[in-house]
């Protein structure tokens, strides 16, 4: 098996234990949400992807984002520590930073 399907499968895994212990969901609902939280990063690398997440209120938003480097404004850096719970995207839309919780990735498309 190949380093970069093992580093994968490996972000899959400690992804889906971390929704059944913080969000309480059944091994077999994280394990979808994770591997849809991968494929989203991934395709993000690659162009605009078309997803949708339910946002905190309970809503469904649709969202078109992106993580391809030439598309990105320059940053500074926020000062912030990562948190591992969100995601955080360009919106094309919106032409600013927004973020997600992973937990609640809906559809990719």
């Amino acid at each position: 098996m190949s380093t970069e399907r093992k580093n994968k499968l490996s972000k899959v895994m400690n992804l889906a234990w971390q929704f059944v212990k913080r969000n309480g969901l059944s091994m077999s609902e994280a394990l979808v949400i994770a591997w849809r939280n991968v494929k989203l990063v991934s395709s993000m690398r690659r162009g605009i992807v078309r997803f949708y997440f339910r946002k905190v209120d309970g809503t469904i938003r649709e969202a078109y984002g992106t993580l391809v480097e030439r598309l990105l404004p320059a940053t500074n850096g926020s000062g912030r520590k990562a948190n591992d719970t969100v995601q955080t995207y360009f919106d094309t839309e919106r032409q600013e930073y927004r973020c997600f919780k992973k937990a609640n990735l809906a559809a990719i498309q």
